[in-house]
């Protein structure tokens, strides 16, 4: 089978001191650098998948972009590993543009949100979304079934866009801040609106994922992951419900408690 996400190789796999000759689903990475009208931008490391929204999420949450009518052009040249952006209007890079950077796929880009912290503080989110347990359940469920990315290769973090319902979109990639973008830039690309949306993750919910949530106005974030105290701090602060250890039948609500209803009080 195959996949433009996995590529199959010939290993050695030694199970109970045996070893024999099987093909693996190893995940594929690649660099896929961004340019904005002409100027190299940035480099992401990623998963070849859906690398246009990847890049026009990237850059949304960065705060290059804020709604389609920004964008004037997009070209997508995946076998250089390239995408060209051309804006609507002059952006000033400036002070973005540190000359060439590398944005590694794990945890090392935390330093690139911490600067919006004092624009995000004084306007949190204050959705009326609320949804129960089950739901929040059901939608990770759902989410964990479409991962047919991870099922084969183990490599990959997901994401999803859900409303109180369903889940709407999903997406892999091996790095969780991509899953992210991806689904970010598919809604700007889409002109779809992400007011009282559920943002699902199956990564570790960091600072990083909560500040690019409250960027975006999410006001309920859902893990099967464990949170870290800064990003605790931030939710509750930045009005953002944050659910921890989604899985089975259990699930921890750390911030903003009213927007989860158990089934059975």
């Amino acid at each position: 089978m195959k996949s433009a996400g996995w590529k199959d190789l010939d290993i050695l796999r030694i199970k109970g001191g045996y070893g024999a000759e099987e093909i693996d689903q190893v995940v594929v990475e690649m660099p896929l650098t961004i340019f904005i009208n002409g100027r190299e931008f940035v480099t992401l490391l990623c998963s070849p998948i859906l690398l246009d929204c990847l890049a026009i999420g990237f850059l949304r949450s960065e705060g290059l972009l804020s709604s389609a009518d920004d964008l004037q052009e997009i070209r997508l040249e995946e076998d250089k590993g390239f995408v060209h952006i051309w804006t609507a209007g002059d952006l000033d890079l400036e002070e973005k543009l540190y000359g060439k950077r590398t944005i590694t796929s794990g945890c090392g880009k935390g330093t690139v949100f911490f600067n919006v912290l004092d624009s995000l503080q004084g306007r949190p989110v204050t959705s009326t979304l609320r949804i129960n347990d089950e739901t929040a359940l059901m939608l990770m469920k759902e989410m964990q079934d479409n991962s047919a990315l991870f099922k084969a290769t183990g490599g990959v973090h997901s994401a999803a866009l859900a409303d109180s319902e369903r889940m709407l979109f999903y997406s892999e990639d091996i790095g969780r801040h991509n899953a992210v973008d991806k689904i970010v830039g598919r809604c700007l690309l889409e002109r779809i609106p992400l007011e009282n949306k559920i943002l699902l993750t199956s990564g570790r919910l960091s600072s990083e994922i909560v500040i690019k949530g409250a960027k975006i106005g999410f006001p309920i974030i859902v893990s099967r992951s464990a949170p870290t105290t800064l990003s605790v701090e931030l939710a509750e602060e930045l009005g953002i419900t944050l659910v921890g250890f989604a899985r089975g039948r259990r699930l921890n609500i750390y911030t903003h408690l009213h927007r989860i209803t158990p089934t059975v009080e």
